[in-house]
């Protein structure tokens, strides 16, 4: 009843397995230097990752929001017409709550560059 089953397991673990083989028999090991992000032939002194401070993730997702507000608007502007009143009211719905999060933004310091 489970021979099916059974047998695409046993399968599975051979290619896992003979794929871990090959790379354990066919890994070569690399020069740390070669490996590490490229500046100008010296050696970085710290992590690639810790030059930016945290304050840009929060601008960031606000851009990104803004950024996300003007892909919902450009469809709108172009159905505006054919809708009438009941896309304004929508669109004037969306802009109040956008307001909101940019006002709870301002309150929390989310926009404060320094």
């Amino acid at each position: 009843m489970f021979a099916g089953a059974v047998g695409m397991a046993l399968i599975a673990s051979l290619i896992v397995a003979g794929l871990y083989l090959a790379h354990r028999f066919a890994a070569v090991a690399t020069d740390p230097l070669t490996v590490l992000p490229f500046q100008s032939g010296w050696q970085p002194q710290e992590h690639a990752l810790s030059r930016y401070h945290v304050r840009w993730y929060l601008a960031t997702l606000l851009f990104l929001a803004f950024d996300v507000e003007m892909l919902f608007m450009y469809p709108w502007a172009v159905v505006v017409a054919d809708l009438g009143v009941t896309a304004v009211v929508e669109m004037f719905l969306f802009l109040g709550a956008v307001f909101v999060a940019v006002l709870w933004a301002w309150r929390e310091g989310a926009l404060r560059w320094a």
